[in-house]
């Protein structure tokens, strides 16, 4: 919504005047919506973010700089966005009664990409944007919650710093560690925080030769032009050439008001599936944490639960989320993978777009999401067009001679199916390696996408952190490959070349088969047989003898 026109091009009366490359999401009435507005103009997250608001759920507001500020070579030369984001920051604002930088009562901001097409992990994205010392006070009157308030301080400055002035996160991570050991960051208590988050700054002052900005439009500005500037990072190019994907189309950039995950312990960030997309299961598929935000669980640099703590702790906003999932299906006719965050038991949407999922469970999705009249048979043919017998087949490890071998490890499975291939810790040993013929098994402490290039390269993906929902746990789905995340007791000596657990030492280059479908991994190839859903391929058999024409 621009808040100028409604969606028949008739002017609103009263309606803040914005520059046309300016979208306003969740700040007035959602039917008010101007002609132009739409996935490619406004970018493909902004634009679920809009569709979800008008279907009333809750979705923290936001202002959207388009797409054409990215392509336009007249925009770009101008330099910063600095006027669309004034125009746009003016009315969120006004929306939340908040001011950005206001010592009593400031409106904190997320900055995130959002390209017409998804791009999950790809680009940039900045949280707790507008904190600084003059600002410190007035959150905590605010939030009464000293600990929220030094937590979103250290991340800013953390997260910028990597960001925005380009120091190497491990330069805040051995600060951290030197204060406080190994210790989770989310154990410790806000003055613990507080000394940490002095530390942080004095880290970005001693690395980037300036202190930190303490004017929050500085740092909003510098966030916009990070973000828009992720579009190149080599990253996001490799994306785009894999998948096929116009470099031409350029990204948005959404502004949003700050809701806090990390406030206590009915807080938290999740990500989840409406159906298990490994399988088509439906049943709601989430990892979410407690007292954290959203990056902590999509960066693939911590490891999340699933869904059964925050149900049992929270069963009001877990019914609030089933709700929401339900409502998203009905909308959206299709599987949505979505994020969100609970704050105070207040549960916020803050993205969905359609799920990547595995053969078995595009086929299933589909069918069943036809017997629920939500799509009908010409869209599930579509959708399952190419999935044969030896598409739906997938590979399983069966015991020999009536004996299994002992499993190596447990993680928890993104992708399913089976990997067997030599194990390689880094981009250059797994595309080594792949170009030399050999079958690839990349085995990482984070799940990051960062490595795409390497797991293009792979068969799989073994990670000692990180989530299913990950972002690069996504892309391996995605791109097909096997995936366990996770796996807490793995050991990685990035110097020996070796990987270590249960009191097993591997090298690199050794054979490792990864067991999706069971969250196992062995040493060693195992014994494989090929199993295929007979139920499914006599629905898919149905549903193409109806084929008109046919």
């Amino acid at each position: 919504m621009n808040g100028r026109e409604h969606a028949d091009g008739a002017p609103v009366r009263g309606a803040p005047l914005l520059p046309p490359e300016v979208y306003l999401v969740g700040c007035g009435d959602e039917a008010m919506i101007q002609g132009s507005a739409s996935a490619q103009t406004m970018g493909f997250k902004a634009w679920n973010l809009l569709r979800m608001a008008r279907l009333g759920l809750p979705v923290p507001a936001a202002f959207v700089i388009g797409t054409r500020h990215a392509v336009d070579p007249t925009m770009q030369a101008s330099g910063s966005p600095r006027p669309l984001w004034q125009a746009g920051l003016r009315e969120l604002e006004r929306s939340t009664a908040r001011s950005l930088g206001d010592r009593r009562g400031p409106l904190l901001l997320s900055v995130r990409s959002g390209a017409p097409v998804s791009m999950p992990g790809m680009m940039e994205t900045l949280l707790n944007i507008g904190l600084c010392d003059a600002t410190v006070g007035g959150l905590l009157r605010q939030t009464g919650n000293p600990r929220l308030v030094w937590d979103a301080y250290r991340r800013l400055v953390a997260t910028y710093g990597e960001i925005v002035a380009g120091l190497p996160a491990s330069a805040f991570e051995e600060a951290a560690t030197a204060l406080f050991g190994e210790h989770d960051e989310r154990e410790l208590d806000f003055a613990e925080l507080r000394l940490l988050t002095r530390r942080f700054l004095e880290v970005y002052a001693a690395g980037a030769g300036v202190p930190f900005p303490q004017d929050p439009e500085r740092q909003l500005d510098a966030a916009i032009q990070a973000v828009l500037a992720s579009w190149h990072a080599p990253k996001a190019c490799e994306y785009r050439r894999l998948n096929g994907i116009d470099a031409a189309i350029g990204t948005a950039v959404t502004v949003q008001g700050m809701v806090f995950g990390n406030a206590g312990g009915q807080s938290g960030a999740g990500v989840g599936f409406t159906r298990d997309p490994a399988t088509g299961e439906p049943a709601l598929w989430v990892d979410f944490l407690f007292n954290a935000q959203g990056e902590d669980v999509v960066s693939g640099r911590r490891s999340a639960n699933g869904h059964d703590e925050l149900a049992t702790v929270l069963p009001d906003v877990w019914q609030s989320l089933l709700d929401a999932a339900r409502q998203l299906e009905q909308a959206f006719g299709d599987m949505q993978d979505f994020e969100f965050t609970v704050q105070d038991a207040s549960l916020f949407m803050l993205q969905t777009r359609s799920g990547k999922r595995t053969p078995q469970a595009a086929a299933r999705i589909a069918l069943d999401l036809l017997d629920a009249g939500l799509i009908d048979a010409a869209t599930a043919r579509e959708r399952t067009a190419g999935l044969d017998r030896s598409a739906l087949a997938r590979s399983r490890v069966v015991a020999t001679d009536g004996t299994a071998q002992a499993a190596l490890g447990r993680a928890a499975t993104a992708c399913s199916g089976v990997a067997v291939g030599e194990i390689a810790l880094d981009e250059a040993r797994a595309t080594a390696r792949h170009a030399a013929g050999a079958s690839v098994i990349l085995v990482r402490r984070d799940a990051d996408t960062s490595d795409l290039a390497a797991l293009d390269s792979a068969c799989g993906l073994l990670t000692q952190r990180g989530a299913r929902t990950s972002h690069a746990a996504v892309v391996a789905r995605q791109l097909g490959k096997v995936c366990l995340v996770g796996c807490a007791d793995l050991l990685i000596d990035e110097g020996t070349r070796t990987i270590r657990i249960a009191q097993t030492t591997l090298h690199e280059g050794d054979l490792l088969t990864l067991d999706g479908n069971e969250g196992l991994f062995y040493a060693g190839p195992m014994t494989l047989e090929l199993e295929c859903p007979q139920d499914l391929l006599e629905r898919l058999e149905t549903l193409r003898q109806h084929t008109p024409g046919a």
